[in-house]
């Protein structure tokens, strides 16, 4: 419709725009006037069969109330200029469950992506829920559909937008508890007011920007199978929380920019009901998250805010540092802070790319047991009494190469196209998530991993990967492991 009124318009511009050359002549531009305004009428009523049902009411004509008359066609879009309103004062009965303004005007998106993986690990069982079942449970190799996770995306205006993920867990298991590890909950749910590129308002579930790989951890977009060690432990992926900020976008130069957002949530929890701590060596920061909180409804737990922030540049395409950091009291009385602070990097030039992040955790008092509470100290997994954790770090660093090889394009060009690639993949892990303790048998840990994978296309993919841990922890046998390396096969995609 749009494109026939622009050539008519273009139409019309260029006649008017023809030079009267002689008297003769006006009467031919009469004509072509006359011509003109034919078709443009033509192009008008073409447009009015073209809209059906999409036309606006007449003039006078009193919108049909919510629920009534015929039921909408929810694969057409059938957004009006006018609607009838929809309130409580609505009448109807059974049909009013359809009186919502997405089925009058779909306009929603649903998506997601999926995983499933095989690993089969050298000494290290694999937490199946039988844990303390002797002679039962002592899995090293296994099946697991990892994630499932749905994708809700919809426009309400041209400037307020919704998003949302609904992750689940292991969803092959029916329960949950301490010996079902399903788990389903919103990895996030925002709302956007969009103002302008340089600053926008966001409020909802967050997913905090601490670090980059908590923003893009999906498995699909990922070129190994396990995330990084240090987003497992100390930046405790997937981390968000409730609250709401601000995020933009600013350009300084002609090929820079500088990307930010700042939030302020709810904050993180240090502690069970009953004063247990929940922050230790062998769990890092995981437990800390609102979303594992014992609090109802992961509400606060001590009336203290949290406030985090990312800030990243770019000085040219294809390379980006961002430094950002969250802090937060995580005890009852609102006392002890919660601090990380997180660097990372992006490099990319031709096939290769270079990635990767650090972090920093700093937990005050977290050696030290609530007021009224006995002092017992921490037991690792090398048996030590010792103090909790009160510092942490980690980082990762990884290389991605990317390519094709030529005899495969020639041999089947429709599987190994230019929409299909391979990666070859190498990542040093390591992380001490008790930095104040140096004798420490869980303190640390050390990871290689290489691997190979194969895209047909960019959104779906084939991982092979392959683990020489030089120092692991079994949470499940609750010592430490060498040489525990392991053999990770997973496939995952966008859909």
């Amino acid at each position: 419709m749009k494109t026939w009124s622009t050539l008519g318009t273009f139409f019309l511009c260029s006649l008017l725009a023809l030079p009267a050359w002689a008297d003769e002549k006006d009467k031919v531009l009469e004509e072509r006037v006359k011509k003109l305004e034919k078709a443009l009428e033509e192009f008008k009523e073409h447009e009015r069969r073209e809209r059906g049902p999409m036309e606006p009411f007449k003039t006078g004509e009193t919108p049909s109330e919510p629920g009534l008359g015929p039921l909408p066609d929810v694969a057409k879009d059938l957004r009006r200029e006018q609607q009838a309103p929809l309130s409580f004062s609505s009448t109807g009965s059974g049909r009013l469950v359809y009186a919502k303004p997405f089925v009058a005007a779909p306009k929603a998106i649903v998506g997601g992506y999926m995983d499933i993986q095989y690993r089969n690990q050298r000494k290290g069982r694999i937490d199946n829920g039988a844990a303390g079942n002797p002679g039962i449970g002592e899995t090293t190799s296994t099946f697991d559909q990892q994630r499932f996770v749905p994708f809700f995306y919809a426009d309400v205006t041209e400037h307020v937008k919704v998003a949302s993920e609904l992750e689940i867990e292991h969803g092959i298991r029916e329960q949950t508890g301490a010996n079902n590890e399903l788990e389903i909950g919103l990895e996030f749910a925002t709302i956007d007011y969009l103002i302008k590129e340089q600053i926008n308002l966001r409020a909802g579930v967050l997913l905090l920007p601490v670090g980059k790989f908590n923003l893009l951890h999906d498995s699909p977009l990922n070129d190994l199978s396990d995330r990084p060690l240090v987003s497992q432990y100390v930046i405790p992926t997937t981390m968000s929380e409730t609250g709401a900020g601000f995020y933009g976008t600013f350009y300084p130069g002609r090929l820079s920019k500088v990307d930010y957002e700042l939030y302020v949530v709810t904050g993180s929890n240090g502690y069970q009901r009953n004063g247990t701590p929940r922050i230790v060596e062998n769990r890092g920061l995981r437990n800390s998250r609102q979303r594992k909180s014992e609090t109802d409804d992961g509400l606060d737990n001590n009336n203290g805010k949290g406030v985090v922030g990312r800030m990243a540049y770019s000085p040219v395409l294809g390379m980006e540092v961002a430094g950002s950091g969250y802090y937060s009291t995580y005890d009852p009385q609102n006392k002890r802070s919660l601090s990380i602070y997180a660097l990372d990097w992006t490099f990319q030039r031709g096939p290769v790319e270079l990635i990767g992040e650090a972090a920093w955790s700093y937990i005050s008092g977290n050696s030290q047991n609530l007021p009224g509470t006995a002092q017992t100290l921490y037991t690792g997994a090398d048996g030590v009494p010792r103090l909790r954790p009160q510092r942490m770090s980690g980082m990762y660093a990884q290389m991605n190469y990317h390519f094709m090889p030529e005899f495969l394009s020639r041999l089947s060009p429709s599987r190994f196209g230019p929409g299909s690639t391979f990666t070859a993949v190498l990542r040093w892990d390591q992380i001490n998530t008790n930095l104040d303790y140096s004798a420490g048998a869980d303190r640390d840990q050390q990871r290689l991993t290489v691997g190979l994978n194969y895209r047909p296309i960019e959104d779906a993919v084939f991982k092979l990967d392959y683990q020489f841990n030089m120092q692991d922890y079994d949470p499940v046998l609750s010592k430490r492991l060498t040489g525990n390396n392991t053999l990770v096969l997973s496939a995952a995609t966008y859909f």
